[in-house]
């Protein structure tokens, strides 16, 4: 498989992103599980195992200024169309930089792949490992080209009281690597907010397509 996404990403851990050119990369998918759109400042990544002169067509054809055209709603439509895929939003994409040591925070490994959470990150993450704390849960796995991500849930009745900045933090202590990917739908505006105030940067915006 393709390792162009995975060397875009990581340079884009780093702040080195695609020329701000208007233009559009269309690459291979970096695994037969992931497809779909990167767009970062005025330059966009359209990952597909579709012929790339297709898609550059259905870009054109879309109704929009160019600049916007990889997360228009008519080109992700004829997207998914075309390939068979489905996706549930347009995510924002931020990144941050692991740190060393354990976490502060308490937190207990669930091991068990029957937990409903466990279940649910193995349909898009692979070495996915899941911890509780009291009143939340932290899942790490390998995503889009191997990126490690992460992702939290709080319980109701304990949200507003910070746990879910912590769990993020968290992450940055147990990713094995360099760097750990999250998404945010940017209408949850809490979970945006809890991410950046744990050190996750915007990197730009990711629609990912579903096999199945």
């Amino acid at each position: 498989m393709s390792d162009a996404v995975a060397r875009i990403l990581e340079a884009a851990a780093r702040g080195e992103f695609p020329p701000p050119d208007g233009g559009t990369t269309v690459v291979p998918q970096p695994s037969a599980r992931d497809a779909g759109v990167l767009a970062f400042t005025a330059h966009s990544v359209v990952f597909t195992d579709e012929d790339p002169g297709w898609v550059r067509e259905a870009l054109t054809a879309a109704a929009s200024d160019p600049l916007a055209a990889s997360m228009n709603p008519g080109f992700l439509h004829t997207l998914m169309a075309r390939t068979g895929r489905s996706m549930n939003t347009i995510d924002l994409l931020t990144v941050a930089a692991a740190r060393t040591g354990e976490p502060e925070l308490e937190l207990r490994e669930i091991a068990d792949p029957d937990h409903p959470r466990v279940a649910r990150a193995l349909k898009f993450r692979d070495d996915v490992r899941v911890w509780a704390a009291d009143g939340g849960v932290l899942v790490l796995g390998r995503g889009v080209a191997g990126r490690w991500e992460a992702a939290i849930e709080v319980d109701l009745e304990a949200r507003g009281a910070g746990l879910g900045m912590r769990l993020a933090v968290a992450a940055r202590h147990l990713v094995p690597g360099t760097h750990v990917w999250a998404q945010q739908s940017p209408g949850n505006a809490r979970s945006v907010r809890t991410f950046q105030q744990a050190g996750y940067r915007p990197v730009g915006s990711e629609a990912l397509l579903v096999a199945g």
